[in-house]
């Protein structure tokens, strides 16, 4: 992928070179239903229990899902190192904001029971340009809307070097695919299949790839998203708002639906489906955002700084009290069934 073009840009040519990249660490594992949980859990009751010899016990798995429960657990913002000690180099870790008030056991959805906290943890994974390159890569750089495993590493790998990243061995991007498309992509069953593969990741629930029926190529689903609520959405584009454009009082149209780690290139909604979401932001944040269409000039607003974590207290609060499933544009939301 030629990506020459995009250096141009000024947050993307700030991004990149904040960058350190990572394709390991997962042990080759998506995670899975009960892992994040565990993690957190595990994190409130020992702060160093990753590095305890009674991982394992603890956890109930093995020594290579411990590492990779860690390795999620702080992809997804979750948990965090201490920084208040001194050389702690990840040893002590601490639950982050967002970790206590989702996995809490009086949390927002501890048991991954609604599928807008996978929304939200989908998103956490892939802008953390870090601990997530690939993932980050894939929504936010790739512009192939069909392609093989074979094609999408190629491309990564053409990517890491033009980026002038660290050199990466290409066996260490093969894994990090594989694993990147078990997290997304359904399992196939065979005779052959081990039992522990058959377990899909929860963001396979999202459809955001799929598998084509020559099982070789593979889409994006870009389009409507029904199952994404319009409180995340504002509350994503708030955390994007703040992290890249923190000074500037409008966001352009463009920005939001093309500018890499932006809502339109995570979630993969059309230009229709952004309209949508954008026009329901006045009256989602109490005339916070406001989007514009002047002169054909498309823009929102910031009249003030919008706190995300209150819109999801507020969105998790009215989906406790409401017993239907989570509104979103375009349609209603699809029934969730737990795997």
């Amino acid at each position: 992928m030629d990506i020459s073009f995009i250096k141009e840009a000024s947050h993307l040519t700030t991004l990149l070179n904040r960058i350190k990249p990572s394709f390991s660490g997962h042990e080759t594992f998506p995670f899975r239903y009960t892992w994040l949980k565990k993690g957190i859990d595990a994190v409130r009751e020992n702060p160093t229990v990753f590095m305890s010899a009674r991982a394992t016990i603890t956890l109930g798995v093995g020594k290579n899902m411990v590492r990779s429960i860690r390795h999620w657990c702080l992809t997804a913002r979750l948990i965090k190192e201490d920084e208040s000690i001194p050389n702690n180099r990840g040893r002590q870790l601490i639950l982050t904001r967002l970790g206590e008030a989702i996995f809490a056991d009086d949390g927002f959805d501890p048991y991954l029971e609604d599928v807008a906290t996978l929304w939200l943890i989908h998103w956490q994974i892939t802008t953390n340009t870090n601990r997530a390159t690939t993932w980050f890569w894939a929504f936010s750089l790739f512009n192939q809307n069909e392609f093989t495993r074979d094609g999408f590493t190629s491309e990564l790998l053409n990517c890491t070097e033009k980026a002038g990243w660290k050199r990466i061995s290409e066996n260490s991007i093969k894994r990090d695919v594989e694993c990147f498309f078990r997290t997304y992509v359904p399992s196939r069953l065979t005779k052959a299949t081990i039992m522990e593969d058959t377990f899909d990741c929860p963001i396979v629930e999202l459809d955001l790839i799929s598998e084509l029926s020559d099982r070789k190529t593979y889409r994006f689903h870009r389009g409507s998203k029904p199952s994404l609520p319009n409180d995340i959405f504002a509350a994503t584009l708030s955390e994007f708002w703040e992290s890249y454009f923190p000074e500037k009082e409008t966001l352009a149209f463009s920005d939001i639906a093309y500018s890499p780690n932006s809502p339109g290139r995570v979630f993969k909604l059309d230009s229709d489906t952004l309209v949508a979401y954008l026009e329901g932001l006045e009256e989602l944040t109490n005339q916070a955002f406001f989007y514009d269409e002047t002169a054909g000039l498309k823009q929102v607003y910031r009249r003030e700084k919008v706190d995300s974590m209150k819109l999801l207290e507020r969105y998790y609060a009215s989906s406790l009290s409401d017993s239907t499933a989570p509104q979103s544009i375009g349609t209603d939301a699809m029934t969730r069934e737990i795997l």
